[in-house]
């Protein structure tokens, strides 16, 4: 099933500036913050030697230079608030409520190193990372693939457990779905996801109120039939 969401709820389940998690997924590893701290190092020695060529504005420079100097500290939120933002691009979304209809691990190519051997013969090194597939559906019939690196804590996921998520598409009546988010399987409180890219509190929250609306449903529904 899927639920219908109001723009403003949309955007509050998408953050305009990036969060915690986000921060940390675009954070990366130790070689990742080597290569912003480079870049932060040939900002400042660019904006230096502009300085001295060009002789411009102090205050503009140092502005500049400071900016560029702490690439190292705010990328992270820049490039996660970007991905925020071709997310929030989309005009409609929707709740879906599914289930998982299968998952399973694949091994997908993430890179490739060149090296040189004992012999000076040319290696190509693949990194390969283990990716669970989830596949989750609902009773109409739809269905939707997601795939993220394989934890352990994945290894509680079975087919038939309840899983929600996040569906955006362009049009009113959701017909055609064009990106969907993490997924969110509540009777584990997991969240199997690659980029974070939903405000998990509010998610939660909202996935809590719809549950107790169906309760709250279905006990009018058996009124209404022993009335007939």
């Amino acid at each position: 099933m899927i639920v219908p969401l109001t723009r403003q709820k949309f955007e509050q389940l998408i953050p305009l500036i990036a969060t915690g998690l986000q921060y940390k997924y675009y954070w990366g590893n130790f070689s990742d913050f080597l290569q912003r701290l480079l870049i932060s190092v040939v900002a400042v020695a660019v904006v230096f030697l502009v300085k001295v060529f060009l002789g411009l504005d102090f205050g503009i420079v140092f502005l500049i230079g400071l900016i560029g100097a702490l690439y190292w500290l705010w990328g992270p939120v820049f490039w996660a608030s970007m991905r925020n933002a071709k997310c929030r691009r989309y005009k409609y979304s929707g709740f879906l409520r599914g289930r998982v209809l299968d998952y399973w691990i694949t091994e997908e190519l993430i890179g490739k190193q060149e090296t040189v051997d004992k012999k000076g013969d040319l290696v190509i090194v693949e990194n390969r990372e283990k990716r669970i597939n989830l596949e989750v559906g609902d009773d109409t019939g739809f269905t939707v693939e997601y795939q993220a690196p394989l934890r352990v804590a994945y290894k509680v996921i079975a087919r038939g457990q309840r899983a929600e998520l996040l569906v955006m598409s362009n049009r009113p009546d959701l017909s055609s779905i064009d990106e969907i988010s993490d997924i969110y399987i509540p009777s584990r409180d997991l969240w199997v996801s690659d980029y974070p890219c939903i405000q998990r509190d509010f998610f939660t929250g909202v996935s809590s109120r719809l549950r107790r609306d169906e309760e709250d449903e279905r006990p009018r529904r058996r009124r209404r039939r022993v009335e007939r």
